[in-house]
C-alpha cells in the first residue's frame, strides 16, 4: 500500500499498538471479563440445559467468536480499500474515494458527499457507544474502588468530560506523537495485565481453554456465522450477535480509515497478517485468559461474581481482580488502561471525522477535530442519559444498517481495482518476461551460432592478424629476450669485440703512443747505455793509457835515443796506434751489440735508437782519446821537457772525462 519500495511509516510494535488504541482495545477491556461469564449464565440456546462445563465452553467460544476474525475482517475491508486508493491511485481520505472504479466522476458529486455523509453519521454514534461504555466502565470501576464514588449519570458524565479535556490535549499534538506514544503504553500495561492473569490466575486451567477454544472456533465459525436462529425466537442472538455484528460495522469508517493512515508503506500481505491474524490471535488469548478465570471464580461457587456480571456488567473486571493477590496494584492499572483507551479512541474518532469533513486532507486543523470531539461527547451524554446501555445498543444497530450496504459496494469496487491492477501487473511482467526470455534465447542461439561460425571466421582471422600480431610478438619477445641474452652472452660478446678492436685499433695505438713513449724512455735508456758503456771500457781504456804513456816516458827517460829505439818507438808508436785500432774495434763491436740489444727489444725501436747513439757518443770519445795518444806521443818525441806537463793534462783531461761522465749520469 503505497509506491514501490516504500518502507513503513511506523514500526510493528507502534502499529500493533495503534490498532488496539483505535477503540477495539476498549471492547477488549470491557467484554474480556464480562461476556464468557455472561453466555455461561445466559446461554446461548444451543447450549442452554447443557452441563457447567458445556456452557463455559460456550460462553468463551461466543465471546471469541465476537471479537475474532469478524470484527477485523470488517474494519480490513474497509481499511485496506481506502489505503488503496489513497496511496496506489492517489484519490483524497474520503470513503467515496472508494467508489471511483464504479462512479467515476459522480464521486465528486451529490452522490458522494451523500456516502460520506452516512460514514459520518455511522462513525460518530459507534465512537459514542464506545464512549458512553468507556464512561460506565471508569465510573464503575472508581465506585468499587473507592467506595464513596456513586455510579451513577452524573459521575459518567464527568468522566466523559475530564477525558474530553485530554484527548484535546492528545489531538494537539498529532497522530506521530500523541497518538503513538499513548498507544505504546497503553499495549505495555495490557502486556502486564495478561501476563499477571496467566501466572497468578488458574495457568493450567487458561492454556487447557486456550486450545480448546482455538480448536471449536476453527471447527464451528462457519456454521455460527450464518447461524439466524429460524427456529427461535432470536432474542438472544439479537442482545448479543447482531448488537456486535452493528457495533464493528458503525465502527468500520473510524477504524478503516485510521487503520490506512497508519499502515502507508505496508504489503498487503503485512496489513491482512497484522489486521486480520495477529488481532484475532491475541482476542483468543486475552478472552481465554480473563473470561476462564472469572468462569474458574463462578463454578469454584463465587456466586457474587456472577450477579454483578448479570446486573452491572461494567464492574466485572474489578471484581475478578479484587479476588486476586495485588488487587488495589491491578486495579489502577486497569483503569489507567481503560482512560487511556478511552483518549486514544477519542483522539483517533475526531481526526477521522475531521478529515471526512475537511475533504480527505489528512492533517486536518485542530479546531475540527475539537468540534467533532465535543459532538461525539455530546452524543454518548444524551445515549447514557435516555437509555444507558440498551441506549447505546440501539444506535449503533441503526446507524450500522447503511453503511453495511456501502461496505457491500466497497468490496466490488476494490474488487473492481485490484483486479484491473493485477492485469495490468501481468502484462507488465509478460513483457518483461518475454523480454528475459528473448535476452535468453538471444544469449542462447549466440552461443550455438559462435561455435558454428568460429571455424568459418578462424582461419580468414588468422591471415588478417598474423602479420600484426607476429610484430606485436616481436616486439614483446624482443623485449623479453635483450636482458636475458645480454646476461647470457655479455662476456663472450665483449671478448669478441674485444679481439676485433684490437687489431683495428693497434696500429693508431702505437702511432699515437710511439713519440709520447720515445720521450719518455730516451733520456733513460741513453743514461743506462752510457753508464754501462762507461763502466765497460773506461778501466781498460784507462790502464793501455797509463801503460802507452808510461812506457813512452820510461825510454826517453833512461834509454837514450837511437835508431833502434827511433824504429822502437815507431813500433810502441805502432802498438800504441794498434792499441787505439782495437779499441776503436771494441767501441765498434759495442755498437753492434747496441744494435743487436736494439733489435732483441723489437717492441720500442725508440730503445735500439738511444742505445745507437750512446754507442756513437761512445765511439767519438775513443776516437778522440786515440788522436790525444798519438799527438802525445809526437810531443814526447819532440820534447822531453813537456812530459811532465803532457801527463799532467792527460790526467787533467781523464779527471775531466771521468767528472763530465758523472755529471752526465746524474743528469
Amino acid at each position: 500500500m503505497g509506491k514501490a519500495n516504500e518502507e513503513p511509516e511506523y514500526g510493528f510494535y507502534a502499529w500493533l499498538g495503534m490498532l488496539f488504541s483505535a477503540g477495539i482495545g476498549v471492547g477488549f477491556v470491557f467484554w474480556g471479563v464480562a461476556e464468557p461469564a455472561l453466555y455461561f449464565l445466559d446461554p446461548h440456546p444451543d447450549f442452554a440445559g447443557e452441563s457447567e462445563a458445556v456452557r463455559a465452553r460456550g460462553g468463551l467460544l461466543y465471546g471469541v467468536f465476537h471479537w475474532a476474525l469478524h470484527p477485523w475482517a470488517i474494519f480490513s475491508v474497509v481499511a485496506l480499500t481506502l489505503a488503496y486508493v489513497q496511496y496506489r491511485k492517489d484519490q483524497p481520505a474520503l470513503i467515496s474515494s472508494a467508489f471511483q472504479p464504479l462512479l467515476g466522476r459522480k464521486v465528486h458529486g451529490p452522490l458522494g458527499k451523500g456516502i460520506d455523509t452516512l460514514a459520518v453519521l455511522a462513525t460518530s454514534t459507534g465512537v459514542a457507544t464506545t464512549f458512553g461504555l468507556s464512561a460506565m466502565q471508569i465510573s464503575g470501576g472508581l465506585s468499587h474502588l473507592t467506595g464513596f464514588i456513586p455510579n451513577n449519570v452524573i459521575t459518567q458524565m464527568v468522566v466523559i468530560g475530564v477525558v474530553t479535556v485530554l484527548f484535546i490535549f492528545s489531538a494537539a499534538t498529532g497522530v506521530d506523537k500523541g497518538i503513538k506514544y499513548l498507544s505504546t503504553i497503553n499495549l505495555t500495561i495490557a502486556a502486564i495485565l495478561f501476563g499477571f492473569m496467566i501466572i497468578v490466575g488458574p495457568t493450567l486451567f487458561i492454556a487447557e481453554n486456550i486450545v480448546t477454544t482455538i480448536g471449536h472456533y476453527i471447527a464451528n465459525v462457519t456454521q455460527m456465522s450464518l447461524d439466524l436462529d429460524p427456529f427461535g425466537d432470536g432474542d438472544w442472538l439479537g442482545m448479543y450477535t447482531i448488537f456486535f455484528w452493528a457495533w464493528h460495522i458503525s465502527w468500520a469508517p473510524f477504524v478503516g480509515m485510521f487503520i490506512a493512515r497508519i499502515s502507508r508503506g505496508r504489503t498487503i500481505r503485512e496489513f491482512v497478517a497484522g489486521v486480520l491474524i495477529v488481532p484475532s490471535l491475541l482476542a483468543v488469548i486475552w478472552f481465554t485468559a480473563f473470561g476462564g478465570t472469572a468462569l474458574d471464580m463462578i463454578m469454584g461457587g463465587n456466586d457474587y461474581l456472577g450477579d454483578l456480571v448479570m446486573n452491572n456488567v461494567e464492574v466485572a473486571l474489578f471484581v475478578t481482580l479484587g479476588e486476586l493477590p495485588l488487587a488495589a496494584i491491578t486495579s489502577v492499572l486497569a483503569l489507567i488502561l481503560i482512560l487511556i483507551f478511552f483518549i486514544t479512541s477519542a483522539d483517533s474518532a475526531s481526526y477521522v471525522l475531521a478529515t471526512l469533513s475537511s475533504n480527505g486532507c489528512l492533517d486536518p486543523k485542530l479546531h475540527i477535530k475539537v468540534i467533532w470531539g465535543f459532538l461525539i461527547a455530546g452524543t454518548a451524554s444524551v445515549l447514557l442519559v435516555s437509555g444507558g446501555l440498551e441506549g447505546l445498543q440501539t444506535a449503533s444497530i441503526v446507524a450500522a444498517l447503511p453503511f453495511a450496504v456501502i461496505m457491500i459496494v466497497m468490496v466490488a469496487s476494490l474488487f473492481i481495482m485490484m483486479t484491473g491492477d493485477m492485469k495490468k501487473e501481468q502484462k507488465f511482467r509478460f513483457r518483461r518476461r518475454k523480454k528475459e526470455v528473448k535476452q535468453e534465447v538471444h544469449d542462447e542461439m549466440y552461443d550455438q551460432m559462435k561455435d558454428r561460425v568460429y571455424d568459418d571466421v578462424r582461419e580468414e582471422v588468422y591471415e588478417d592478424i598474423k602479420d600484426e600480431v607476429y610484430e606485436q610478438v616481436k616486439e614483446d619477445v624482443y623485449e623479453d629476450l635483450k636482458e636475458e641474452v645480454y646476461d647470457e652472452f655479455k662476456e663472450d660478446v665483449y671478448a669478441e669485440i674485444k679481439e676485433e678492436v684490437y687489431d683495428q685499433f693497434k696500429e693508431g695505438v702505437y702511432s699515437e703512443l710511439k713519440e709520447e713513449v720515445y720521450d719518455e724512455f730516451k733520456e733513460d735508456v741513453y743514461g743506462d747505455i752510457r753508464e754501462e758503456v762507461y763502466d765497460q771500457f773506461k778501466e781498460k781504456v784507462y790502464e793501455d793509457l797509463r801503460d802507452d804513456l808510461g812506457e813512452q816516458l820510461n825510454v826517453e827517460l833512461d834509454v837514450p835515443l837511437s835508431d833502434d829505439d827511433d824504429g822502437e818507438r815507431d813500433d810502441g808508436r805502432k802498438g800504441s796506434s794498434d792499441e787505439a785500432e782495437a779499441e776503436t774495434a771494441s767501441a765498434h763491436e759495442s755498437v753492434s751489440d747496441a744494435n743487436g740489444q736494439g733489435d732483441a727489444a723489437g717492441a720500442v725501436q725508440d730503445d735500439s735508437k738511444g742505445q745507437e747513439i750512446a754507442a756513437s757518443t761512445e765511439l767519438a770519445d775513443a776516437l778522440k782519446r786515440q788522436e790525444g795518444s798519438d799527438s802525445t806521443a809526437d810531443a814526447s818525441a819532440d820534447d822531453v821537457n813537456c812530459r811532465g806537463t803532457d801527463r799532467k793534462q792527460s790526467d787533467e783531461k781523464g779527471e775531466s772525462a771521468h767528472d763530465a761522465k758523472n755529471d752526465k749520469k746524474n743528469d
